[in-house]
């Protein structure tokens, strides 16, 4: 995506991948969804998003924490890595917890 769109992106992709795009893509990116990401927009545009992610930080991180957590062992990473380990072609990367927890002490330092 980031070097060529997404003509590039679906060059790269299989056929099956790109068909997917095509005929699902429409079905999720509805105006529902344009409208929920214009919401998002709003949010950080006026502040919102920033104001509410210091309060996080400032209150102790426990729902970003949670949810971190809770993301990291969801069932699409499990899967992810077990398929990214069968393609030759790729270098997979895990991030163990430990690596997690320590970057984010360095941020916060």
């Amino acid at each position: 995506m980031y070097q060529g769109g997404l003509n590039y992106m679906r060059y790269s992709v299989s056929d099956t991948a790109e068909h997917g795009d095509y005929t699902a893509g429409p079905r999720v990116v509805t105006a529902e969804t344009k409208a929920a990401m214009k919401g998002i927009l709003t949010d950080i545009q006026t502040g919102k998003y920033a104001d509410g992610w210091i309060k996080e930080n400032q209150t102790g991180r426990a729902w970003f924490e949670a949810t971190r957590k809770a993301e990291r062992s969801h069932q699409i990473e499990k899967v992810g890595a077990q398929l990214r380990a069968m393609m030759p072609f790729l270098r997979p990367v895990t991030i163990t917890d430990e690596e997690v927890n320590s970057a984010t002490v360095s941020k916060n330092a």
